[in-house]
């Protein structure tokens, strides 16, 4: 069994091309590892790094992305649309293959704890490798952002990071802290909405995302069900391109699907009265994932592999922010051509 890991580590630059050059050249040099993906965006302002290879090679890949982006980000300057707790907000390590999760929680465990002993910074454990069950969820640790860090420090309680430092420091304020964790393949996926101030976007987050939204009656409040399953929502303006999305993350595809959310968000957008303009997919996605979006969007079974993608990617108008490219974007496609 060939063991191959991915590692898609999100860091908080995505406007500096030079960081962002530097970050991921220091990946790119290490022997045995392949650097798949790199998707800057500036709204979010914030870049996702997609690598693989064998576990070794693949760790040694995140320890320099942790190194480079406390010598080069400086929080205390950042702004973006996206939800950010540090310089490196997340860096989760994945499973390809017949590859096991025990390898990669090894793997986050391994790297929390050169963030905390080496680097002398926070990092907090979430999804698989989880110390706690509140921390499952990585919106669970990154509630207040990079802004909040501080007090939530002195408040100590939950927070308290599971590897590096717990006093808030000049390094800390600089660099923030960074989740970690080991989960199985998720798909960041967002729909475009024709609108500018995300009104719409937020809405429809807020109705597909699993954990529902909150209804309020004076001083009572109570948490409705979401739309779909598996899955997180929210809405975001992207004022470059001056539209909103809905900004999603698909943490079981089999269960919900691209097509299954995209055709969502277009029936609750068009109740608004407003449209939707395509969607993008942000890292890599699973070519099973593309299958079945394909043959929903094809209308049979009798399709070849790369119809059924073709289709997916005309359904889901994949193409309408920048090109997609079936070759670089699905994660087998992108290791075979490599």
């Amino acid at each position: 069994m060939v063991e191959l890991i991915e590692c898609v580590p999100n860091f908080s630059e995505g406007v500096n091309s030079e960081i962002i050059d530097e970050i991921s050249s220091r990946v790119k040099d290490i022997p045995g590892v392949r650097v798949l993906g790199i998707e800057p965006d500036p709204d979010y302002n914030r870049t996702v790094l997609t690598f693989a290879g064998d576990s070794e090679s693949v760790f040694e890949g995140a320890c320099e992305v942790m190194r480079a982006s406390s010598e080069l980000i400086d929080m205390r300057k950042h702004q973006g649309e996206h939800p950010r707790i540090g310089a490196v907000d997340v860096c989760p390590f994945i499973p390809l293959g017949e590859s096991s999760m025990e390898v990669c929680v090894d793997l986050a465990e391994r790297l929390a704890a050169f963030v905390g002993d080496v680097l002398h910074l926070p990092a907090y454990l979430y999804g698989n490798s989880a110390k706690k069950s509140e921390h499952k969820l990585l919106s669970n640790i990154r509630k207040g952002e990079y802004e909040s860090l501080e007090e939530r420090f002195k408040s100590k309680s939950e927070f308290i990071p599971d590897f590096g430092p717990c006093e808030w420091n000049e390094n800390i304020a600089r660099f923030g802290a960074t989740v970690i964790g080991a989960r199985e393949i998720l798909i960041a996926y967002n729909v475009n909405i024709d609108e500018q101030d995300a009104r719409v976007a937020k809405s429809i987050g807020s109705l597909v995302r699993s954990s529902g939204r909150l209804i309020r009656n004076q001083d009572q409040s109570m948490r409705t069900k979401g739309l779909l399953e598996m899955v997180q929502g929210m809405g975001v303006t992207l004022e470059k391109h001056r539209i909103s999305q809905v900004s999603m993350n698909l943490r079981n595809y089999n269960i919900t699907g691209l097509h299954h959310a995209f055709a969502t968000c277009q029936s609750l957008a068009n109740e608004h009265e407003t449209e939707v303009l395509g969607s993008e997919i942000v890292g890599l996605v699973p070519l099973a994932a593309m299958i079945d979006a394909g043959k929903w969007f094809f209308g049979s079974e009798n399709g070849s592999e790369s119809e059924y993608v073709e289709a997916a990617i005309k359904g889901l108008n994949l193409s309408y922010l920048e090109d997609f490219d079936p070759n670089v974007r699905i994660i087998e496609w992108a290791i075979r051509n490599e």
